[in-house]
């Protein structure tokens, strides 16, 4: 990072995979969980996860926690296919119910990422927000692949009930698009995203 813009970094999100990619472009950051409540009001992914990015960032800038020119980065991913929604697992029934759907068939992984500038005293001065989709491609999944990877628990706190970096890489055919996009960041679009937002 450039240092004569003097912005520290605050990752609104307390998700270790996300922490872990955007150790790909900042060295030295600060995480501060969003616990905003979460309102929808978009049916179509990219647009619900780019609304909701930018809800957990605005909670973290507001929150009074960031007293400090600061870039603030949100993030929520989706997974959706058939025009419906997939987040994360309610239960073990519901994750069945989702792995099921994207058995043999390709599905959507979409990221928002929220960009927000604040200023030396924590108020918000500039704001951006972008969406990545990444089309997953899923192998025919068994009963009994389909039970042994709900055993591992591996996919419960992931969206789509699947963690493709996990256990369950072995049932992924191939992707179009990003593969970090599918973990949780999209790191050269906000990488490149970045770099324009703070000129």
């Amino acid at each position: 990072m450039d240092d004569s813009l003097n912005l520290a970094i605050v990752l609104a999100s307390g998700s270790p995979r996300r922490r872990e990619l955007l150790g790909m472009i900042f060295d030295d950051f600060e995480i501060i969980v969003s616990d905003c409540e979460e309102v929808v009001t978009s049916n179509a992914p990219e647009e619900v996860t780019a609304e909701l990015a930018m809800q957990k960032a605005k909670a973290v800038a507001e929150s009074g926690q960031v007293k400090k020119a600061a870039l603030v980065i949100g993030s929520d991913t989706v997974v959706s296919i058939d025009g419906e929604i997939l987040g994360k697992p309610k239960d073990r029934e519901d994750a069945m119910r989702m792995l099921q759907m994207l058995s043999g068939r390709s599905h959507k992984v979409s990221t928002g990422v929220a960009l927000l500038i604040t200023d030396s005293h924590g108020e918000v001065v500039k704001e951006k927000s972008f969406s990545e989709t990444t089309l997953v491609r899923v192998a025919s999944l068994s009963a009994e692949e389909t039970k042994t990877y709900l055993d591992t628990n591996d996919g419960d706190d992931k969206a789509g009930s699947y963690g493709i970096q996990g256990a369950f890489a072995k049932h992924i055919e191939g992707i179009d698009g990003d593969y970090n996009n599918v973990v949780g960041l999209p790191v050269h679009r906000l990488y490149k995203e970045w770099k324009e937002f703070v000129k």
